[in-house]
């Protein structure tokens, strides 16, 4: 009796495990087709971005170099040029020169719009006038986080980005290597190139997806902190844990104030939920910005940072450095009247977390290590366009005429397990949650009672 049960227990297993595998490769396969066109437009332009440095120097030439003299005029004198061209402007920031060959900035508001005046430090002549939204790199930064749509914009680039982790997920499922010996690794990490069109194809596919996928992750995860819904959550949870910032970084007692460092100026993540305090003794004149550089030079900030220059008569000069290297990072405030630094916070205060996110973060936008992170960024990017057109033709060279193409619906069983993953997934990402919710339902209620979906979807 018990050798005739064996090849039934046996043949249940395989079944399960076939049954598995297709529960799998299907939302695998919708995963791909849903959100594959938004992650040809984030690689694409994240890959522009990677270069901003580059790029805008070879752009912006005549307006950010300028020839070395030995008398420079004073960051007011600056600032006074510029209002004198600009009378119906109002300024708001203003960044120093941060190598001896490069020209001063001063931020101004005009007419609703945001505009950076470039101003040789030397000569005191303004060598050109940019509005911020249309400098070329900073539209593919737009597109990048927001798709050019705002807030809608935003959401969807973080559902996008969040079932892109479903497809990692699924991908990894369906590419891991299920056999013993030599064999293992072809078609996962080597691509089989003389076993036929069908095998070199899928393979084409799914060996540069596997090694492509660790850096796919990555830039998920250091891009979502960054995101309007999950990121901002995730900030509100770290802060009220006691991970976002500690209250070391203010003098004297922290204050009661419901105005956000990131309402005011651009901030590293870590800054950003700091409270703006403000300035009281309004009694005495404001400072100038030349008492604020001061400031900045004796308290060993390093140039390439930016003031905001307070518009309220409470208001604070805040410094914001958000350089190339996560540990020269630093968000400070001052009293625009004493001169006292209310709030100084630099990479050193950070705890544990807030220091990998800023790692995080400018190893994604290819700063941290210089021209290899670029490169290296570039290849991922590269690779996310890549994966993506050869699983496009994939599913063109497999699907049947007048079909999607999508594999068979598996038995309920095995769906409910991988509907519980799904689940777990949708609670950490509310809006890949809430997508997760839609497709299941259409694809569990409504394809299987519609013939022409049902024929269409494989179901």
């Amino acid at each position: 009796m018990e050798a005739q049960k064996e090849p039934s227990v046996s043949k249940k297993k395989q079944q399960k495990r076939r049954s598995l595998y297709q529960s799998v490769w299907r939302w695998h396969f919708y995963a791909g087709l849903i959100i594959m066109p938004f992650l040809i437009i984030l690689a694409i332009t994240g890959g522009v971005y990677l270069f901003k440095p580059q790029i805008e120097a070879a752009l912006y030439k005549d307006y950010y170099e300028v020839t070395p003299q030995t008398t420079v005029t004073t960051p007011s004198e600056q600032i006074n040029t510029v209002e004198a061209v600009n009378p119906n402007a109002a300024v708001t920031s203003y960044r120093p020169s941060d190598s001896p060959d490069r020209s001063a900035e001063v931020g101004i508001t005009e007419d609703g719009k945001a505009f950076t005046v470039y101003v040789d430090p030397y000569e005191n002549v303004i060598l050109g006038k940019l509005e911020d939204s249309y400098k070329l790199v900073n539209v593919f930064e737009k597109i990048h986080g927001e798709l050019l749509m705002g807030t809608v914009g935003d959401r969807i680039v973080e559902w996008a980005a969040c079932w892109a982790l479903i497809l990692i997920i699924t991908g990894v499922y369906l590419g891991w290597p299920k056999m013993k010996g030599k064999s293992k690794i072809r078609g996962v990490l080597v691509p089989r190139l003389n076993k036929g069109k069908k095998l070199r194809a899928r393979d084409l596919h799914v060996v540069p997806a596997f090694w492509i996928s660790l850096g796919l992750l990555f830039l998920i995860l250091t891009g979502l902190p960054w995101s309007g819904l999950w990121g901002n959550n995730f900030q509100i949870l770290t802060t009220n844990a006691g991970v976002g910032y500690p209250p070391s970084v203010w003098v004297g007692d922290a204050p009661a104030s419901d105005v956000k460092t990131k309402e005011i100026a651009d901030v590293p993540w870590s800054a950003e939920n700091l409270p703006v305090p403000v300035s009281t003794n309004q009694q005495y004149t404001q400072l100038s910005v030349d008492d604020v550089v001061s400031i900045a030079e004796e308290e060993g900030v390093k140039p390439g940072y930016n003031i905001m220059i307070p518009q309220t008569q409470d208001g604070v000069f805040t410094l914001s450095a958000f350089p190339p290297k996560a540990r020269d990072e630093v968000t400070m405030h001052i009293d625009q009247y004493t001169g006292a630094v209310l709030a100084d916070y630099r990479y050193d205060n950070y705890n544990t977390l807030g220091k990998v996110i800023a790692y995080g973060i400018t190893i994604h936008k290819g700063t941290e290590f210089g021209i290899w992170n670029q490169i290296i960024g570039l290849l991922v990017c590269i690779g996310i366009v890549g994966i993506a057109v050869s699983g496009f033709i994939l599913w063109l060279s497999r699907k049947p005429e007048g079909k999607l193409g999508s594999p068979k619906a598996p038995s309920d069983k095995v769906m409910k397990g991988v509907i519980v993953l799904m689940i777990i997934l949708g609670i950490i990402f509310p809006l890949v949650g809430i997508s997760i919710i839609v497709v299941w339902l259409f694809d569990r209620f409504v394809i299987p009672r519609v013939p022409a979906l049902k024929r269409f979807f494989n179901a």
